[in-house]
């Protein structure tokens, strides 16, 4: 397998004083192009947590894709930077699929709580005219063919995660900003089919986060499958002793189930 880690963005295109977005490959050697997921780990925008980064590209490695994660902008940075990290992560991959061995008609953003919510947004916005303006490409190369939502942050307004929101939008954003990044209201018909799991006694990210996006996605026609656990804590990431950090309450074999039902889904749908 081969990893490595790439700048999004040369010194001159990021104009900030942070260290550079990056995209890090788990390549593997093969002769047919494979699936990949682009895979953004959760943390408040304050951080990324790497308990949802790599162990979670080991496993969908061993599951027959190709796998990269996006290390975006987090605080101080703000909206837009984090959603363009993104967007130049999947212009690489579509770029290098030929080297990569990546079928592009099968590109997938997994996202985990705030890392859900940067995934959302490029799945709502991949259209939107500043991805155009800021990376020169047509939007339907940034276009994700799939999206995969854990336990994700969706509303900015009701039911908001507070420490999302003032690290992406900072001090009093205005609502109208608010309302543009709670991404249920954004769902349309140009949104890729979506996988969605959140567990109902959430106590950082209220389940209602995902049945809005839900509901939004419902409305729309847009094909979905929702899988919501009757109890579980916040940032369960793959489930197993692997990620839970020392923290028992975040081993569960029943919600470890999701990495294998969303890749049932996948093979199903995209």
């Amino acid at each position: 397998m081969k990893v490595q880690t790439l700048d999004l963005w040369t010194k001159e295109e990021y104009l900030h004083n942070q260290g550079i977005p990056t995209l890090t490959t788990y390549i593997t050697d093969t002769t047919n192009k494979k699936p990949a997921i682009i895979i953004c780990p959760g943390g408040g925008y304050n951080h990324l947590s790497d308990r949802e980064a790599e162990p979670v590209a080991l496993q969908f490695v061993a599951k027959g894709y190709q796998a990269f994660v996006v290390r975006y902008s987090v605080a101080p940075i703000h909206h837009p930077q984090p959603l363009l990290d993104v967007a130049k992560g999947i212009q690489l991959v579509r770029g290098h699929a030929e080297e990569w061995k990546v079928d592009s008609n099968k590109i997938i953003v997994l996202g985990f709580s705030a890392g859900g919510h940067v995934a959302a947004s490029i799945s709502v916005y991949w259209n939107h005219p500043i991805i155009k303006e800021k990376l020169h490409v047509d939007p339907t190369y940034i276009q994700p063919n799939g999206t995969i939502l854990c336990y994700p942050v969706i509303s900015f307004q009701e039911f908001a995660h507070e420490g999302s929101v003032y690290n992406l939008l900072g001090e009093n954003p205005k609502e109208t900003l608010k309302e543009k990044m709670s991404l249920y209201k954004q769902v349309g018909a140009h949104v890729p089919p979506t996988f969605i799991w959140h567990t109902v006694t959430d106590a950082s990210v209220p389940v209602e986060n995902s049945l809005f996006y839900i509901t939004a996605l419902q409305r729309h026609h847009i094909p979905f499958e929702a899988h919501l656990y009757d109890q579980g804590a916040h940032g369960l990431a793959l489930a197993k002793r692997e990620t839970c950090d020392g923290r028992e309450e975040l081993i569960d074999p029943h919600i470890a189930s999701w990495l294998q039902i969303a890749h049932e889904w996948i093979e199903r749908n995209i």
